[in-house]
């Protein structure tokens, strides 16, 4: 296998290491793919939604179509998400739905925020 399709994979393995100690305190690493802006909410609109087409989620996200693609295509790449592309006669219609990868994934990140924010307010 060529060394970029490897490095993508083993980033994803260390951003889902879920622990690292630092001193009593364990530290928590966000999954960083999540964390971005748009992936966030891109999967938490899918969420809430069985499926999305693109042009729906271009508009709740108010992006480009360009900025979507290549965010979507980044959240495929990590299983989080699935795409399935049909054509309605001569029209092509994109559907994206949350993976069960993806769900967990959420699930994951918004545990880590929730943690952070009762250790910030238990200070």
């Amino acid at each position: 296998m060529a060394r970029s399709a490897i490095a993508p994979r083993l980033r994803r393995r260390a951003a889902d290491a879920p622990r690292v100690t630092r001193g009593a305190q364990p530290v928590v690493r966000l999954d960083r793919l999540i964390h971005e802006r748009m992936r966030l909410g891109i999967v938490s609109a899918l969420a809430v939604n069985d499926r999305l087409s693109f042009s729906e989620l271009k508009q709740l996200m108010k992006t480009t179509d360009g900025n979507l693609s290549v965010h979507a295509r980044k959240l495929e790449e990590a299983r989080y998400v699935s795409c399935l592309k049909s054509f309605d006669g001569r029209v092509p219609r994109t559907q994206y739905r949350l993976t069960e990868t993806g769900r967990r994934a959420l699930e994951r990140y918004l545990d880590h925020m929730e943690a952070l924010i009762r250790t910030m307010r238990d200070r």
